[in-house]
């Protein structure tokens, strides 16, 4: 398939790397403009584009920048787009990255504000490992103890591709149901970036509490700053 990138970080550039590894015609884009991702690029064998050409680039465009980033997005960057498969990354770190966005404090869900920004709906998927993992650890249909990856949206249709895609990557897809139940892989759940297996990670998914989404996510970034302190401390 054709697929545009916009944002090439972590899990940007990591699946950018493995699915342009698979076969697939990947372009990508970042703020800083074509030539910032040229070594990149060349390196894992994607085109570097503008964050508009990545928009029309193919059949999936996956968004994966820091949510705050999203409102910067060029207004109407998907008016004269046709269908597209559209898949948000994201994690809202208010505290360590994003500042506070209102609607979300309030309880609107981080990837129904992603849509609402963009004005497509959005397949939620691949927020929930780390890039390490996602680089190294996908394995063949059918291996001993593979990990599993949940998938949330509203379409049927983009969700299966999705779904697809996550197992051409490796892993076991899961569906976890509509978007308006992403916030069971948000961060701090039971079911964020614990590289589960499918039942496992079932699990997990439905032991998530929905009034406790402010609760994970302060819990996990007061683990995330621990982190940093520690590899700050080790030099």
């Amino acid at each position: 398939m054709r697929i545009g990138f916009i944002g090439a970080g972590n899990i940007g550039g990591t699946l950018a790397r493995r699915l342009a590894k698979l076969g697939h015609q990947v372009s990508i884009a970042n703020s800083r403009g074509p030539e910032s991702l040229s070594a990149l690029a060349a390196e894992i064998g994607a085109t570097p584009v503008s964050v508009v050409d990545a928009a029309k680039a193919g059949e999936i465009v996956i968004i994966s920048i820091p949510t705050n980033a999203v409102a910067d997005l060029p207004r109407e960057l998907f008016a004269n787009v046709p269908s597209r498969v559209v898949i948000d990354t994201g994690n809202y770190h208010p505290e360590l990255r994003d500042g506070r966005i209102d609607a979300i404090d309030q309880g609107m869900l981080d990837s129904q504000w992603v849509a609402q920004q963009i004005g497509r709906p959005v397949v939620k998927a691949f927020n929930n490992i780390f890039a390490k993992s996602l680089l190294e650890k996908g394995v063949p249909r059918g291996t001993t103890g593979r990990i599993a990856l949940s998938v949330f949206g509203d379409s049927l249709d983009a969700k299966a591709t999705v779904l697809r895609l996550v197992d051409d990557l490796g892993f076991d897809p899961v569906d976890g149901g509509d978007l308006a139940n992403s916030w069971r892989q948000q961060p701090g759940t039971p079911a964020y970036c614990r590289d589960l297996e499918a039942t496992a990670l079932r699990r997990a998914l439905t032991e998530a509490v929905r009034s406790r989404i402010a609760e994970y996510r302060a819990e996990e970034e007061a683990r995330i700053r621990r982190y940093i302190a520690a590899q700050a401390a080790k030099g």
